[in-house]
């Protein structure tokens, strides 16, 4: 009867142990409890560095977090002085302005509209273009108008080489030298495209870099109804007013020239005075003459 007992026992702890085995921590709460957390948590991470950490699972920093470049609101507000969008509006005065001239078909309409009109403008030149036009790059000037820089090729800035930028810009600066006298003050990147290291190289020449805040829209081939509408309708003191005095192919600026003794007239009636970009940021004849001294050393 002993004997029979002990193998009684035997086999009950048997059974035990064997239970213990194929079930960790049965019997016992608290481990139940930390086991079931954990599977609560969800999966276990698998994917792992080189090293056994587990990897991001976003990406890594460098991938998500690229940098941006400035956008040119940013750039104006960095570089107020140097990288201008309009002009104080402390005085009723707007300026004109005029990009990608000179050209045989519409820069002669479009200075034969402001010499109608009274009115001295600003005209943002491409090199080749005043190479190709030398008459009507001398008519810009002998009228009285102001001459900005546009580059020489009309190139997108950002994506050239820092040598190819600066020829692009000391380049065209000659060749208005040629008409002018002078090295021309003021900048105007084609397409509005630049980046922060192009406008400290253009600050260290003293050059203003000229955007706009009054967009016509006239390369869309707008008429002069749409591009009245567009300049007369976003008008504030100070305001520098983009058009084009020549286009790329196709492009029919037909509207802008017809648009503009629409708005002179329409300025002049409510008391507002044009001005040359030069004078709307009152770069003065003391101020100027430093600035083109500067920018020929």
């Amino acid at each position: 009867m002993k004997s029979l007992r002990m193998l009684a026992v035997c086999l009950l702890v048997v059974t035990m142990c064997q239970g213990c085995a194929q079930n960790p921590g049965k019997g016992n709460n608290q481990p139940e409890a930390k086991t079931q957390k954990i599977s609560q948590a969800g999966p276990i991470q698998r994917d792992r560095l080189p090293n056994g950490t587990p990897e991001l699972q976003g990406g890594p920093e460098g991938h998500v977090r690229k940098p941006h470049p400035m956008s040119l609101a940013d750039l104006h507000h960095k570089y107020p002085t140097y990288y201008v969008l309009n002009g104080p509006q402390s005085k009723r005065q707007v300026a004109l302005t005029f990009d990608d001239a000179p050209d045989a078909v519409f820069t002669p309409q479009v200075l034969d509209a402001l010499k109608q009109a009274g009115v001295k403008a600003t005209f943002f030149v491409v090199g080749n273009r005043a190479e190709a036009h030398p008459d009507i790059m001398a008519r810009i000037v002998r009228e009285g108008h102001v001459v900005g820089n546009h580059s020489y090729s009309h190139s997108n800035l950002p994506k050239l080489s820092d040598l190819k930028f600066r020829s692009e810009v000391t380049r065209t600066d000659e060749i208005i030298r040629n008409y002018t006298g002078y090295l021309p003050t003021l900048f105007r990147p084609p397409y509005g495209n630049t980046d922060e290291n192009q406008i400290l190289w253009l600050a260290s020449r003293d050059k203003r870099i000229v955007g706009w805040n009054v967009d016509s829209l006239d390369w869309k081939g707008l008429n002069a109804d749409q591009v009245s509408t567009n300049v007369l309708g976003h008008i504030l003191p100070g305001a520098i007013i983009l058009q084009h005095a020549a286009g790329g192919q196709g492009e029919d600026l037909s509207g802008t020239v017809a648009a503009i003794p629409r708005i002179v007239k329409s300025l002049k009636s409510d008391g507002v005075e044009f001005v040359t970009v030069e004078d709307l940021l009152n770069l003065n004849k003391n101020a100027k003459e430093n600035i083109r001294a500067g920018s020929k050393q």
